[in-house]
């Protein structure tokens, strides 16, 4: 083979081995670091009301199926921990979800847990370390609360309800990825589900200057008297709320005023395929695989509750 062909053939196996390199070794300026394919995302438990013993907490199934759907496994996050095993903890996971229930949210273990870890993610981000939180329903309650460091909720006729949103923004980076057709029916038919009975009035946000400063409205919604804030993320860190739920839709069927349509079950993927993908732009991990194993959710059965409760079935711990 002539010399001049030897080399042009060298030059291009190089260029092949380079492009086939891992995610792992190499980043591209434009889009940063690659992402973590294998997300990790710990979900809040809360107590029960009456407990015994391996039943003090739970965690709704609902949620860890709302993450797995999208491509994350999830870790139980009890609430009976010390700091130093919530710091440790918080160095294996890429995400973090507070969930809905009925905890108290200003005064109970949920509530420290979650004050712990909205600390946690705030300094990791302020230093670059990309941290995302989600809370949902009372979890959305909890971050307006500890953002505005006071009791910032209106009482509200919304305890068994499925709304269509109110988009305040065209610009929303939840809803940046949703099909065309998906926001046209989101935003026209009655798919988003509420279960509260506390919500952010908008008159309240508005004149919060510190949830105004941290928060970006995506969505609002009335209950005939009170409009209230229902999607919003922060302006500069990865933490969004749904004062709705989208993991009910597919995997709730205890109230009939879940939605079971396409439009409402897309809607959950979509949302949570967004979380997860926040997830996967941390790389935060466990220090073994074994650790990891130990951690997961894997390592307990879910208990159909769905007879007495509005969770179709519960994790207890």
């Amino acid at each position: 083979m002539a010399p001049g062909r030897t080399t042009l053939l060298l030059l291009c196996c190089v260029a092949v081995a380079l492009g086939r390199s891992s995610p792992s070794d190499r980043a591209s300026p434009n889009r940063g670091p690659s992402p973590n394919l294998r997300p990790v995302i710990g979900v809040l438990a809360q107590g029960v009301i009456v407990p015994k013993p391996n039943h003090t907490m739970y965690i709704a199934a609902s949620y860890v199926k709302f993450l797995e759907s999208a491509g994350a496994r999830v870790v139980p996050i009890k609430v009976d921990q010390t700091l130093e095993e919530y710091k440790r903890l918080f160095h294996s996971l890429n995400g973090i979800l507070f969930p809905g229930g009925s905890a108290n949210i200003t005064s109970s273990s949920y509530q420290r847990a979650a004050q712990i870890f909205y600390t946690l993610a705030i300094e990791a981000n302020k230093k670059g370390d990309y941290f995302p939180l989600w809370g949902t329903c009372l979890g959305f309650e909890q971050l307006v609360v500890l953002t505005s460091g006071k009791w910032a909720l209106t009482r509200t006729n919304t305890s068994g309800v499925s709304l269509p949103l109110n988009l305040t923004t065209n610009d929303s980076r939840i809803f940046r990825s949703f099909p065309a057709d998906l926001m046209k029916a989101l935003t026209s038919q009655p798919l988003t589900v509420n279960a509260h009975k506390w919500s952010l009035a908008l008159e309240t946000f508005n004149a919060d200057d510190r949830l105004k400063d941290f928060f970006k409205v995506v969505s609002t919604n009335t209950d005939g008297e009170v409009e209230f804030v229902s999607t919003m993320e922060a302006y500069r860190y990865p933490f969004y709320g749904t004062q709705w739920h989208p993991e009910k839709t597919p995997y709730v069927w205890t109230r009939p005023y879940i939605p079971h349509c396409g439009s409402a079950v897309r809607a959950s993927f979509y949302t949570a395929a967004f979380f997860v993908d926040e997830a996967r732009k941390n790389t935060h991990r466990f220090q073994s695989q074994e650790a990891e194993q130990e951690a997961l959710i894997y390592n307990y059965s879910p208990v159909y509750t769905g007879d007495h409760s509005v969770f179709q079935q519960k994790y207890f711990f």
